[in-house]
């Protein structure tokens, strides 16, 4: 969890493991938040595929991400995007945080392709599950219990905004 005074390439840094393009991943996903915080509309450009693929799970109010990407006027500009863990795996990188003053926990299934972000799966509210599949196209078997999916990373956060909320699962 990112302490007040500790920027998000340390954080990235800090909690880099793996190998470098997972790491490399990482500090660019960061570097977006650093970017859409601070209003920086140039290192946006620079790490966001022009024709970036976005989708969105949760109510249309909280769509803070798409409207600060496109400039719109009615963006909420007091809403941050302030990460509270991440993890790589090859060019999936998965983000999470929370607003607890809003009840808002919120998770993002970012793809980078030769260095820049390419797609964008955002959850608002939304309990995710990540799994892997093989490169095959087949689900990875579960080590016990036949028919269960394996999983690789499961979102933390979500019990922090004190509600109930939807569960999802994410094959990559």
């Amino acid at each position: 969890k990112p302490q007040r005074g500790i920027s998000f390439l340390e954080l990235a840094n800090s909690q880099a493991s793996g190998s470098d393009a997972d790491s490399s991943n990482k500090r660019l996903v960061l570097a977006l938040y650093d970017a859409l915080n601070s209003g920086d509309s140039d290192a946006v450009v620079k790490i966001v595929a022009a024709d970036l693929e976005w989708w969105f799970h949760g109510p249309p109010s909280h769509q803070f991400l798409m409207r600060m990407l496109t400039g719109d006027s009615a963006a909420d500009n007091s809403f941050r995007f302030l990460p509270q863990s991440i993890a790589a795996f090859g060019s999936t990188v998965i983000v999470e945080g929370c607003d607890t003053a809003r009840n808002i926990a919120w998770v993002h299934a970012c793809t980078v392709t030769d260095g820049i972000i390419t797609q964008i799966r955002e959850y608002f509210n939304t309990a995710l599950t990540v799994t892997r599949i093989h490169d095959s196209g087949e689900i990875v078997p579960a080590s016990s219990g036949a028919g269960r999916l394996p999983c690789v990373w499961e979102s933390s956060v979500s019990g922090r905004v004190g509600k109930s909320v939807p569960g999802l699962v994410l094959a990559i």
